[in-house]
C-alpha cells in the first residue's frame, strides 16, 4: 500500500486558503479590469447621473452665495442622486487602487491579504451601489408625499363582484390599521341599499381617505383591476366564478389650497391642478336611502359636474350639505389631478414608443392581481409574485405587505427603463442636431 507523507492539518488548511485566495485574486484581477462603469450600470444612465451631479454642484455654489427657496428645494431633490454617484465612484476608485496594489510585486503578503479582503467586500457592494444609483435617478412622483383617496368599484361578476369589493374595503381598512395609517371612510354605497332586500355586503362604491402623508406612495401599487376566482355562497352547483373589482388611487390635496406646495396648490390658477369654479356645475338635491325625515326634507346631497371633462361626483353620506360639498370638491380635485397626470404620462409613453419602442405603462384598466380562493393563492401579474396565504392577505397582513413591496420593485424597474428611454431619445435628438449642423 502506498503511504502518503504526513501533513499537518493546520498547514494543509493554510495552503488551501492561499490557493483559493490566489485563484480569487486572479479572477478579480481580470474581472475588475472589465468592471467598468459600462458593465455595472448603463453608460446612458451614468451620463444622466453625472449631469444631475453637475447641476447639484452648480446650484450648491449659487446657494452658498445667496439663499433662494426654489434653488434650495432643487438642491434637495438632486442630493440623493449626487450622493449615490459619489459612493459609486468611490467604490470604483477603491477597486482600481486595490487591483494596482495586488499587481505590484513589491506588495508584502500581509498587505496583499488585507487588500484582497477589501477587494472582495468592495466588489460585492458594487451591485448594491449600482442599484441605489439607478433608483436615485428615478424622478420622485409628484404625489408621493401626499395623502390619498382609495376608490373601490365592482366590475364584471354581478353580486359576487359587490361582495368581493366589500371584502377588499375591509382588507385595506385592516392594512391601514396594522400600519398605523389614519383612514376615514368618505363614501360607502351598497347595491340596492334603498330597496327592500338590499344587502349591505354588496358594495356599489366606496371612497376611503388615508390621511397620513406619503400614503399615496404606499398604496399606488394597488391601482388596477383585482380579479377573484371562487365558488360563491349562492352557487348551488359548485362552479367557480370569476369577478373583478376596480381599485383607483387618487391624490388627496390639503383642504386649504394655499397649504399646497407650488404646482400642487389647487387655488393657484397657474397650477396644473387648478379647477375653475365656473367650469363646475353644482346641483343640490335630497339624499336617497336611509336617514329618516331629515333626508326627505333637506337638500343635503351635492353633485358636481366638471363640464370640460364630464367627470361627475356625488356625495350624500353626511347630513350636512357643507360637509358633503367639501368632500365632493375633494374627490373632484383628486380625480381631475389624476386624469391630468395620467394624460402626461401617456404622452410620454407615446413619445418613447414612437422613438424607439420604449417602455410602456400599465393603466388602471389592466388586470393586476388574482385572488384564487380554491387554490389559496394570490398572484400579482406585474411582479410575478405568488403567495399561498389568502387569509393573511385578506386581513391586510404581512402577505399583502410582501406583495406591495414586490410591486414597488417592479415599478422601479419600469421607471428605470423609462429614464433609460428618455436619455436615449435625448441622445438621438442631439445626434440628429449635430448631423444637421455639420
Amino acid at each position: 500500500m502506498f503511504n502518503a507523507p504526513w501533513i499537518c492539518s493546520r498547514c494543509l488548511s493554510r495552503s488551501l486558503r492561499l490557493i483559493q485566495q490566489k485563484s480569487w485574486s486572479q479572477q478579480l484581477r481580470f474581472s475588475s479590469t472589465a468592471l467598468s462603469p459600462e458593465v455595472s450600470i448603463s453608460p446612458v444612465l451614468l451620463n444622466r447621473a453625472r449631469s444631475i451631479a453637475d447641476e447639484h454642484a452648480s446650484l450648491t455654489s449659487k446657494l452658498a452665495e445667496s439663499f433662494n427657496p426654489k434653488t434650495a428645494k432643487r438642491v434637495g431633490e438632486l442630493a440623493t442622486t449626487a450622493t449615490a454617484l459619489k459612493e459609486w465612484d468611490k467604490a470604483h476608485e477603491s477597486i482600481s487602487e486595490l487591483n494596482a496594489l495586488l499587481e505590484d510585486s513589491s506588495t508584502d503578503s500581509d498587505l496583499r491579504s488585507l487588500a484582497l479582503e477589501d477587494l472582495q467586500t468592495t466588489t460585492a457592494s458594487l451591485s448594491v451601489l449600482s442599484e441605489n444609483l439607478k433608483q436615485a435617478l428615478i424622478p420622485r412622483h409628484p404625489f408621493a408625499d401626499l395623502p390619498c383617496l382609495l376608490e373601490l368599484r365592482p366590475g364584471a361578476g354581478g353580486d359576487e363582484a359587490g361582495i368581493f369589493a366589500n371584502e377588499l374595503l375591509r382588507m385595506y381598512t385592516m392594512f391601514c390599521a396594522n400600519r398605523g395609517l389614519r383612514a376615514t371612510l368618505l363614501k360607502k354605497e351598497s347595491e340596492n341599499a334603498g330597496a327592500s332586500g338590499g344587502s349591505e355586503d354588496r358594495l356599489a362604491e366606496a371612497v376611503m381617505e388615508i390621511e397620513t402623508p406619503g400614503s399615496y406612495e404606499t398604496l399606488r401599487t394597488e391601482a388596477g383591476v383585482h380579479r377573484v376566482q371562487r365558488v360563491p355562497a349562492t352557487e348551488s352547483k359548485g362552479r367557480t366564478h370569476t369577478s373583478a373589482v376596480s381599485v383607483v388611487i387618487l391624490p388627496s390635496f390639503p383642504r386649504n389650497g394655499e397649504e399646497g406646495d407650488g404646482e400642487l396648490n389647487f387655488d393657484d390658477p397657474n397650477s396644473d391642478f387648478y379647477i375653475d369654479p365656473r367650469e363646475v356645475n353644482v346641483e343640490k338635491m335630497r339624499a336617497s336611502g336611509a336617514g329618516g325625515q331629515h333626508v326627505n326634507k333637506t337638500e343635503s346631497a351635492i353633485r358636481l359636474t366638471h363640464i370640460p371633462t364630464g367627470i361627475v361626483v356625488g356625495m350624500q353620506d353626511s347630513r350636512s350639505q357643507h360637509e358633503n360639498r367639501r368632500k365632493a370638491w375633494q374627490l373632484l380635485r383628486a380625480r381631475i389631478a389624476q386624469q391630468r397626470r395620467e394624460a402626461r404620462e401617456e404622452e410620454m409613453v407615446k413619445l418613447r414608443r414612437g422613438a424607439m419602442g420604449g417602455v410602456g405603462k400599465m393603466g388602471r384598466g389592466d388586470k393586476i392581481r388574482t385572488y384564487n380562493f380554491g387554490q389559496n393563492r394570490c398572484t400579482d401579474h406585474r411582479s410575478g409574485l405568488t403567495l399561498h396565504n389568502l387569509v393573511d392577505i385578506m386581513e391586510g397582513g404581512e402577505g399583502l405587505k410582501k406583495i406591495m413591496a414586490s410591486v414597488r420593485g417592479w415599478l422601479v424597474d419600469q421607471e428605470v427603463g423609462n429614464v433609460f428611454a428618455e436619455e436615449q431619445m435625448k441622445l438621438a435628438r442631439e445626434t440628429d442636431k449635430a448631423k444637421g449642423n455639420s
